[in-house]
């Protein structure tokens, strides 16, 4: 197959995003409906749909997620009928989470129904930041290009973190609690902790590589994290600001050593931390920037990420 004849539909943004970290972006021929980075995207045909409303409360919204998997039904629907004018080569989906985008299942049963190809499908399967490394460079070998100059860059701004951090001490080193949903309340897990470990934090509550997981009120205010960071799946900063004003509402929160010491965080989740692919560099530059100003300055601040 030349490159000429690569047409490809990206159903998840981190893979949209991965495919133009690669240079693929021109050969990109369909989207997902929250694939927005970068910018020049925007302008392909839609593959994809919710089916809740996510300007919901957040209680909300996860009360619809759970009854539309316990009814067996997807979260997303895939526009067959877009699908099929496309013609697509190559399909990158993931089968990581069926909350954050398609399910393979689904993308799987949608190429079936197609009459006139058979598109490859490429699954992507992070849980942690070096499965996301692998992933890129799978990618790149299912389209012939190299992903050396691509890993080595964003492994070394990973390396240039870890340097800067190891001569803290332990006393040093925050407990912080990263908090992706706020009803109910559920801490970040797969690639988060390894992030901020990275960062010169300590992760609370989470297992790197693991699914996130419901964390009870008391176990949070018990533990009196040093920084406390929101980064909701799917918000962006003005939204995530609006999630996390709610919750420091309750009386509780004022006791918190994180709230009397100002080190309560919001930042763009949607734009960073939810989305593994080469941008979990960047998250990782902004947590280092949140947890230890006094030796990161990379000037996320105000775009990636504000006191609350």
């Amino acid at each position: 197959m030349t490159e000429s004849n690569v047409r490809i539909v990206s159903l998840i943004p981190s893979g949209t995003e991965i495919l133009a970290a690669l240079g693929l972006t021109d050969m990109i021929v369909g989207r997902s409906h929250e694939c927005d980075y970068p910018p020049e995207i925007k302008n392909r045909p839609v593959c994809t749909q919710a089916r809740l409303n996510t300007n919901a409360p957040s209680a909300e919204i996860h009360d619809k997620v759970n009854n539309l998997l316990q009814s067996a039904l997807s979260i997303y629907q895939i526009k067959t009928d877009v699908l099929e004018q496309l013609q697509p080569t190559h399909i990158v989906t993931q089968d990581q989470c069926d909350v954050c985008a398609v399910s393979l299942g689904d993308v799987e049963k949608a190429v079936a129904s197609l009459t006139h190809n058979s598109p490859q499908i490429i699954s992507l399967q992070p849980n942690v930041l070096k499965d996301v490394w692998t992933d890129i460079e799978r990618v790149s070998k299912a389209f012939n290009v190299d992903s050396v100059k691509v890993l080595e860059n964003l492994e070394a701004r990973v390396q240039i973190v870890k340097q800067k951090v190891q001569g803290l001490s332990l006393t040093e080193l925050p407990k912080v609690a990263c908090i992706e949903w706020t009803e109910p309340l559920m801490v970040a897990s797969n690639w988060i902790p390894e992030l901020v470990n990275l960062a010169g934090g300590q992760s609370l509550f989470s297992v790197a590589g693991q699914p996130s997981t419901q964390l009870q009120w008391e176990t949070l205010i018990a533990s009196n994290p040093d920084a406390v960071i929101f980064l909701p799946c799917g918000f962006d900063l003005n939204r995530t600001r609006q999630e996390a004003q709610l919750l420091t509402q309750n009386p509780e929160w004022q006791k918190l050593h994180a709230t009397q010491s100002g080190r309560v965080y919001i930042t763009d989740g949607n734009a960073y931390f939810n989305r593994p692919g080469p941008r979990l560099a960047d998250s990782l530059e902004i947590l280092a920037e949140i947890l230890h100003p006094e030796i990161f300055e990379y000037g996320y601040k105000g775009t990636g990420w504000e006191v609350l």
